[in-house]
């Protein structure tokens, strides 16, 4: 799949519910309605659409949410997602998660072919972590990822830079994520959706953030790339990488080779842009995926150069919906 300016999309993010078991402050409402069970796609159904994208050429899949593994029998999709990674018609099947629930299924992902996850951790202060999330426990995500590294899972932590919350935990981080052998990444707020707090109040832009640590620790720069947003460094203290998403202050689209479906079957070319294509209509208007896949082409042929992303006092969020709705 080639889009419009010469990118080859290969890279699909899925996300399987828009429920989550936290609010962080940054990416939820507290009192969020969430969709009605009756407009999210089957679990077969995301299977099938899942299948129908590697046939056109998406070689690295995506779970994501929300938060992935509070969708009940989620597992049925991993494993079938699982044996394409297995036949080789997929390169990788991934995950991204708030941990809460790792402990549970950290086995159940190694064996199905998952091989590296990505955690959300924004603090390794237990209060600070309760209050960013609203009402999360850091015990039970700390548990969890300790869990996925014992089943042989790479771990991943994603870290949102949050102005006046975690910008002087960033030190700490880079020690501790080198400590257990995880790789970490930093990412800039961005505005989507609603949300409580004024994000002029919370971004910090990671340029400041990189300054900082550049007084502490030896960041080389590297080649190393997942195929995501992320522009990574190797800490030389502990070997580890550390990478930095910056939708605000350098972005990343150049070099986009992703797309986002969501639980509902809506497919969105960008994530800071309105356009999206409906795939759930033609994915239940036939048994053939011929109508689905007709759908995938003339979405790819409409994806946009960019995102329009700017964070200023009283501007609007880029796009109304939250992220957990698009999928992280």
């Amino acid at each position: 799949m080639i889009d419009p300016f010469g990118r080859r999309v290969s890279y699909l993010r899925v996300s399987v519910t828009d429920r989550c078991d936290l609010r962080c402050v940054y990416c939820m409402a507290e009192d969020m309605t969430f969709l009605p069970k009756a407009e999210v796609l089957g679990l077969e159904e995301l299977e099938r659409l899942c299948g129908a994208f590697v046939r056109k050429g998406v070689r690295k899949i995506r779970l994501t949410g929300g938060e992935p593994l509070v969708r009940r029998n989620v597992m049925s999709l991993v494993d079938g997602l699982g044996r394409l990674v297995k036949a080789g018609a997929l390169d990788e099947l991934t995950l991204t998660t708030n941990g809460t629930q790792l402990a549970k299924h950290a086995e159940g992902l190694a064996a199905a072919g998952i091989r590296r996850i990505n955690v959300s951790l924004d603090t390794l202060d237990a209060a600070k972590f309760a209050a960013v999330t609203r009402w999360g426990r850091l015990e039970q995500v700390l548990d969890g990822v300790m869990a996925a590294r014992q089943a042989g899972l790479a771990v991943k932590i994603n870290t949102v830079a949050l102005k006046g919350v975690n910008e002087g935990e960033m030190d700490r981080m880079v020690e501790w994520c080198g400590r257990h052998g995880f790789d970490l990444c930093l990412i800039e707020t961005m505005p989507l959706g609603e949300v409580s707090d004024d994000r002029t109040h919370q971004y910090l832009p990671l340029s400041l953030v990189r300054r900082r640590l550049e007084s502490r620790w030896t960041l080389a720069e590297s080649d190393y790339r997942t195929g995501g947003p992320a522009r990574y460094l190797t800490v030389a203290e502990t070997g580890t990488r550390l990478g930095f998403i910056t939708p605000m202050t350098h972005n990343f689209c150049r070099s986009c080779n992703r797309v986002r479906v969501t639980c509902t079957g809506t497919l969105f070319m960008c994530l800071g842009q309105e356009d999206a294509v409906d795939l759930r209509a033609p994915l239940r208007a036939s048994e053939s995926d011929h109508l689905l896949e007709a759908a995938i082409d003339a979405a790819i042929g409409r994806k946009p150069k960019g995102h329009d992303f700017i964070i200023d006092r009283g501007a609007a969020p880029a796009v109304a919906r939250h992220m957990s709705v698009t999928g992280g």
